[in-house]
């Protein structure tokens, strides 16, 4: 559902940890907190940044986007995830609502689901269903927050997300399985 590639960043001059000490002014809110919610989102947002392409932390074709939230309740770390997923029952066993107008769902390409583009958009509608899904992490695994920028920092940052990538591996792994089923 979710893994770090490790191999490629190694291969490309440790590109996470570049690209964590040159965005450490995004950290400076977090500095010193005795929550590592803020950290961590911040942590997940660099893995996963377009700069990143691909990125340190790979999703699985179904999983559109991971993206980590502070609960505004409590401050507790949410993990908010969308994936691909077929047609609901309601929808894939009757055909009288598509009324022959040829309804697509999700395009695939070389295995990926894709937005339709712009061409098939004005030839044909598309239906394209997802599941978005937020769930609670919990805070116990995670690395505390550093003091302040410094190598430290890359450190702890791999850690965060590491731990965070096993736990959305967790929470979502289910799902895709069955949804892949």
């Amino acid at each position: 559902m979710a893994w770090i590639d490790r191999q490629y960043d190694r291969e490309n001059g440790g590109r996470y940890a570049e690209h964590v000490l040159a965005s450490a002014k995004e950290f400076g809110d977090c500095w010193g907190d005795i929550s590592p919610v803020g950290f961590v989102c911040v942590a997940w947002r660099l893995a996963t940044a377009p700069q990143l392409d691909p990125g340190y932390v790979r999703l699985h074709r179904r999983v559109l986007s991971a993206e980590c939230l502070r609960n505004e309740w409590d401050g507790s770390l949410v993990v908010r995830a969308r994936l691909v997923a077929p047609w609901p029952e309601a929808l894939a066993g009757d055909q009288v609502w598509q009324q022959d107008r040829g309804w697509r769902g999700w395009p695939e390409m070389f295995g990926q689901f894709l937005q339709p583009s712009q061409r098939e958009l004005s030839r044909v509608p598309h239906v394209r269903s997802t599941l978005q899904v937020d769930a609670p992490v919990p805070l116990g695994p995670l690395p505390p927050v550093p003091d302040g920028p410094g190598p430290a920092m890359v450190e702890l940052a791999e850690r965060a997300v590491t731990v965070l990538t096993r736990e959305i591996g967790d929470l979502l792994g289910p799902m895709v399985g069955r949804l892949e089923a």
